[in-house]
């Protein structure tokens, strides 16, 4: 197919990629985010985005490396103990389930200083529509850069909190009741300052009976032990209700599943070379590839669909009903086309698709929108 829409003999070999690849220097990265960030404007120009509040998901992931691969550290390993690894940071948009920013760290865990840098460059490449931000992030995330990253960039955050001696304590004597619209047996709140911290932040907490365990499970690092109960505790800037902020959080695990997408269809897990710039461009290029995914899906929403009525197709899904399938390349008077089948169950909406992509335009000042009806925070 490519042979014939490109009009060329045959393909290179895959060598030559990587060559290609291996000959790009470290800023190659950069440049590709900037494209990225370039490109998520003119989309939601072109299919009608307005969206003015949005949320973030900021997460971690373990890489495993299998080979000597510079940055490799011995690490935070849950999977593969002992080995190295790298630990990437990224940042989804939880709306359109867009990756807005990120890049490949060695396996060390982020200091405060890089956590910080990440989440400023998050904010500037946002579009310019947003007035109102919300963000979550797990513990990792847990520290004073990072809180002072957020209330710089005007967001209403939600973080998981590490377990500290002095906020166990805090937990022993504060004021706890039950909690009826959670799954937790109590919950509290309080305000408290971490060692370190310039201001005290409110701090809320679930806890559960160890007799009576979660009937969810969750992740061990989001959970305090002791020798009665296990806690969840989250410090936020958000004066909404407990059971509404823990609500809030726990849809974060879609970003998981986004991170799972890239890791698994888009190669974000591959880190092809030994050498450090080839990878964190190569890592830059398989989420472009993941975006490209979410863009196509943008143009091809219905014109009633609302944002929680905005369904995410993987890469897996969406090759299989647009790409693998049985289908000829023809050439007439010089032009190239592809035919499918009649029997093809997905005509109708690739045609729309196809049509809508062929409307793109620049305007005046912008790039006319394809689709009539505006999607709206």
């Amino acid at each position: 197919m490519l042979t014939g829409i490109l009009k060329v003999l045959e393909l290179p070999p895959q060598c030559t990629f990587w060559r290609f690849l291996a000959s790009l220097h470290l800023g190659v990265a950069q440049q590709l985010l900037r494209i990225q960030q370039r490109m998520r404007e003119r989309v939601w120009e072109a299919a009608h985005l307005r969206l003015t509040s949005i949320t973030l998901d900021t997460d971690t992931t373990v890489h495993t490396l299998y080979g000597r691969q510079m940055g490799g550290r011995k690490g935070y390993n849950p999977k593969h103990k002992g080995k190295k690894s790298y630990q990437p940071i990224l940042t989804f948009l939880a709306e359109t389930r867009e990756y807005i920013w990120g890049e490949l760290h060695n396996g060390d865990r982020p200091t405060g200083q890089q956590i910080a840098r990440h989440l400023q460059a998050v904010f500037a490449a946002l579009p310019p529509s947003i007035h109102q931000i919300f963000a979550r992030a797990d513990a990792g995330f847990y520290c004073w850069e990072a809180v002072q990253a957020y209330e710089k960039g005007q967001a209403s955050f939600v973080i998981v909190a590490r377990k500290t001696p002095r906020l166990l304590e805090e937990l022993r004597t504060a004021r706890w009741k039950p909690s009826p619209k959670t799954d937790a047996d109590d919950q509290c709140e309080f305000f408290y300052q971490p060692e370190g911290w310039g201001q005290a932040y409110r701090f809320i907490a679930l806890r559960y009976r160890k007799q009576d365990p979660p009937a969810t499970q969750r992740e061990q690092y989001q959970l305090f032990d002791s020798p009665q109960y296990i806690y969840r505790v989250f410090v936020t800037n958000m004066r909404r209700p407990i059971d509404l902020l823990v609500w809030f959080y726990n849809q974060r695990a879609g970003a998981e599943n986004l991170i799972k997408e890239a890791n698994n269809d888009a190669g974000l897990a591959a880190h092809p070379s030994r050498r450090w710039a080839t990878n964190c461009v190569h890592f830059q290029l398989a989420m472009l590839a993941y975006n490209f995914n979410c863009w196509l899906w943008l143009f091809q929403r219905e014109e009633t669909a609302t944002v929680a009525e905005l369904k995410h197709t993987t890469l897996a899904v969406a090759r299989l009903r647009f790409l693998f399938l049985a289908a000829k390349v023809w050439r007439h008077a010089g032009r190239v086309g592809v035919s499918y089948s009649d029997h093809y169950a997905e005509r109708g909406l690739f045609q729309r698709l196809m049509d809508r992509l062929r409307a793109i335009a620049p305007g005046e000042m912008n790039f006319t929108p394809v689709l009539a009806t505006p999607l709206r925070s």
